[in-house]
């Protein structure tokens, strides 16, 4: 018979991996910290007996491979953090309680944000949907389950990137994020000509120095990448959250088309790969040499 306890520890088996991990180099030679927060493809059992999804089809909303493609940053001299944990179990790029009441059927605690577009599109903190609005759970967690899910996992990630980010801080005089994600290369009826290869967000001019979103867009424009801003992904939780140009913390996101580097249907790895991942280097490499002087605090970069 199956007790409580054997459930919560069930719940944090990740296939025997951590929920998370920081690779970095031994010594830290740039003011950049690399995060990747939807790659993890290590699902609970608890969860897959739960779901009435398949594997595949639980793996959609995976950012599949981005933390491969910018393994390269550690050799550049800069931390990355992955997540090992998937994102259909727990999604850290969100606010720690955006609760889905459509998910929980107990009362859901008064400071839960219940109203937030991501929460109405079953897309929360714990999510109750995957891509194509697949369902997840035949059955669905308990509360007291998802609230151990953001104590437990959630807030030690964050406390982990916020740790990165104030270390780099105090040894450069500021910090840049560079939040990793994927897109699917179909969005909505409205990208008539397909997405762009990539998309640079920085919150609409607010979480960075222009000058980063102009170096990313520019570099890998010059590679031939057609690359767009802040549409239709201008950043979530986390470029919002930790990026405070004023105080010399900078945050952007780059979303990679996953047609460019792999098979959506299979998630087996295409053979783009590779030129994608060297590319990332060579756009990296030029990211992180970016003059000190200009991401100390700085005014608000202009849309």
């Amino acid at each position: 018979m199956e007790t409580e306890q054997d459930v919560a520890q069930e719940e944090f088996d990740f296939q025997g991996s951590l929920p998370f991990q920081v690779f970095a180099p031994a010594e830290q030679r740039v003011p950049f910290v690399f995060n990747s927060p939807h790659s993890g493809r290590n699902y609970p059992k608890s969860m897959l007996d739960a779901s009435g999804l398949t594997p595949l089809q639980l793996r959609r909303s995976e950012d599949v491979f981005v933390s491969e493609l910018f393994e390269c940053v550690v050799e550049l001299g800069a931390p990355l953090l992955v997540a090992n944990f998937p994102r259909a179990w727990l999604d850290v790029n969100r606010e720690p309680y955006e609760l889905d009441p459509k998910l929980f059927r107990e009362r859901l605690p008064g400071h839960a944000n219940i109203r937030s577009i991501r929460v109405s599109g079953g897309l929360g903190t714990i999510p109750r949907l995957v891509a194509e609005n697949l369902e997840i759970y035949s059955r669905p967690p308990t509360l007291e389950e998802g609230l151990n899910r953001i104590e437990n996992i959630y807030r030690p990630y964050h406390e982990t990137l916020r740790r990165l980010m104030a270390r780099s801080s105090v040894l450069f005089g500021h910090a840049v994020l560079v939040d990793c994600h994927s897109m699917p290369s179909k969005g909505s009826k409205a990208d008539n000509d397909g997405r762009p290869d990539i998309i640079v967000g920085d919150r609409y001019g607010t979480s960075c120095h222009g000058r980063i979103s102009r170096e990313v867009i520019q570099r890998f424009s010059a590679l031939g990448y057609r690359v767009t801003r802040n549409k239709p992904y201008a950043g979530g939780f986390i470029t919002e959250h930790y990026g405070r140009p004023m105080k010399g913390l900078h945050a952007v996101q780059i979303e990679i088309n996953r047609a460019l580097y792999m098979n959506e249907r299979t998630l087996q790895p295409a053979p783009g790969f590779t030129a994608l991942a060297e590319d990332i280097r060579s756009v990296m490499s030029h990211l992180i040499s970016l003059p000190d002087s200009e991401l100390h605090s700085v005014p608000l970069a202009a849309e």
